[in-house]
């Protein structure tokens, strides 16, 4: 699972705002700004807010997140970034929203306005249920659920695929060899476009000055083009860095091809391709690839969920894929990449299952699993049977003595306090105590009755943690009945310390005859009363 804790910009966030987060997405040409979406379906953005990026209707930035009414309760669905930057997403009804810097037109509102809040993307996708959309540096493509493909802004290179370099201010629809075709995905580079086919083909246009369109060439294209020399594999995912390709076929091989300065193609030298190769070849079955087209940054994930990192790596050029200790790929670009932006819109759904431990901590005193209750002064406390038997061998020694005989749903406690009992119980379920000094007495009295050493050394840590002048003398009196050697010496040090403020309280002189000549004596011998 994503931990969105490991982008930088997420540190401004407190605890509770964290917790809160179930999609993410950092961006900028910094990484200095983020938009996520809590668990209720509300969107807040924060950072710089160069060129009106976080849509908050003004141009100011913000260390304190701001919510988004417009995209509020709209279930965002996929989200993609330019490097204006423009912010484009698609909901799950398919509507499509964008905002920020609109110098090319790639907001596709037919201006050149900068968009200050989000607006709806209208011109030819009104009609349309976008499930995709992909960002260039200053183009934008969307993805429709019938698999038609759009798209609009900078076309200095071809990228928006109408077979021309003039800016489309409107999402166009892309033809030509994609005429009757269904595209299942896209990806930009900075000025490319790619798109991949139901069968397994890929197109790609625009810029190619580095080989990224794969055509075994560098020269652009103002339409789209197959890339030939995949057409023995089938491609299910692609994903383009900033002008680099990488593509994922369904038998798990990985191909790389475009600019290579970084190493971010993972051949083992910085040489551009300009036609696929095969990398990876030694290593188990790629399930995931990724790229962004403001980085130079390769990733990729195996069947085995080892995940590895390439090409320009916090400024260093690693030029094979390097075995990280991350899990997901989202985290080496949340690490590595330059920016540290995201790749995708993060998903932190958190994780249906709970580990052992959480198990049997949210079924402490349930009544609904118990099979047998405790009573301490008139209350219940429930618990497991089992639990109680792997656990303590006080109650393993019970049950095995008795229990099968005498078939007991409710054992009465009078020797123990319901607070000390409950807390030893939760213990039992937890391997943490959470109690005052005053009870953790009791706690220890408990622990040294049913020899649970690791719980009274859990006891005299809370005892001298809350030792304060008013209970020190009680909390001595406790170490010296429960046998706590070194819970003793502390307790007496610190009373020798605050002799004049503890021999006026109310316990000192409460303390039982023979101990307090102990004590007397000790302190005396130590030089405490000389004066």
């Amino acid at each position: 699972m994503v931990d969105v804790g490991k982008w930088p910009i997420f540190t401004l966030l407190s605890p509770q705002e964290i917790t809160s987060i179930r999609k993410a997405c950092v961006f900028g040409t910094s990484a200095n700004e983020a938009l996520y979406v809590t668990d209720n379906d509300e969107v807040f953005v924060f950072g710089l807010n160069y060129s009106n990026c976080l849509g908050t209707g003004d141009n100011q930035s913000t260390l304190v997140p701001k919510k988004l009414e417009a995209l509020c309760g709209k279930k965002i669905k996929s989200l993609s970034y330019g490097s204006g930057p423009h912010v484009l997403l698609s909901t799950e009804d398919g509507v499509v929203y964008a905002w920020g810097h609109n110098g090319y037109s790639q907001l596709g509102n037919g201006t050149t306005n900068q968009g200050i809040a989000p607006i709806q993307v209208c011109t030819n996708l009104l009609i349309k249920q976008v499930v995709e959309v992909a960002c260039g540096s200053h183009h934008s493509m969307a993805l429709a659920a019938d698999g038609e493909v759009f798209a609009w802004g900078y076309n200095n290179c071809g990228q928006v695929g109408s077979g021309s370099t003039t800016n489309q201010p409107t999402p166009r629809k892309v033809t030509n060899c994609l005429h009757i075709k269904r595209v299942v995905g896209i990806a930009c580079g900075q000025t490319s476009s790619m798109a991949v086919l139901d069968n397994g083909e890929v197109y790609g246009w625009g810029y190619n000055g580095n080989g990224q369109l794969g055509l075994g060439n560098n020269g652009n294209q103002l339409t789209p083009v197959r890339v030939a020399a995949l057409h023995s594999v089938c491609v299910n995912q692609i994903v383009c860095g900033y002008a680099h390709t990488l593509a994922l076929t369904d038998e798990g091989l990985l191909y790389a091809w475009g600019a290579n300065t970084y190493g971010q193609l993972g051949t083992g030298n910085k040489n551009n391709l300009l036609s696929p190769a095969h990398i990876m070849v030694e290593k188990e079955r790629v399930v995931e690839i990724a790229a962004c087209h403001s980085a130079h940054t390769s990733a990729a994930k195996t069947q085995g969920g080892h995940v590895y990192m390439w090409g320009q790596c916090r400024g260093q050029s690693v030029v094979l894929p390097h075995l990280t200790h991350f899990s997901c790929t989202d985290d080496v670009f949340a690490c590595f990449a330059t920016p540290a932006v995201s790749w995708r819109l993060l998903s932190v759904e958190h994780e249906d299952f709970l580990t052992v431990a959480e198990s049997l901590k949210k079924e402490f005193d349930s009544p609904e699993t118990a099979d047998l209750k405790f009573r301490i002064d008139g209350k219940y406390i429930h618990v497991h049977k089992a639990v109680l038997k792997i656990r303590c061998e006080h109650f393993r020694s019970m049950f095995q003595s008795y229990w099968n005989e005498d078939m007991k749903e409710v054992i009465e406690i009078d020797q123990f306090s319901y607070p000390v009992y409950r807390a030893f119980l939760q213990y039992l379920y937890t391997d943490a105590v959470d109690l005052p000094p005053e009870d953790a007495i009791g706690l220890l009295d408990l622990a040294t009755s049913y020899c649970e050493n690791r719980l009274r050394k859990l006891c005299q840590h809370i005892i001298k943690r809350g030792i304060t002048v008013e209970n020190a003398f009680s909390l001595f009196s406790a170490a010296v009945r429960y046998d706590a050697e070194d819970l003793e010496e502390f307790c007496f040090k610190f009373c020798i310390n605050h002799l004049t403020e503890v021999t006026q309280t109310a316990a000192f002189w409460q303390m039982d005859g023979p101990l307090l000549k102990e004590f007397i004596a000790k302190a005396s011998k130590c030089g405490a009363f000389k004066n």
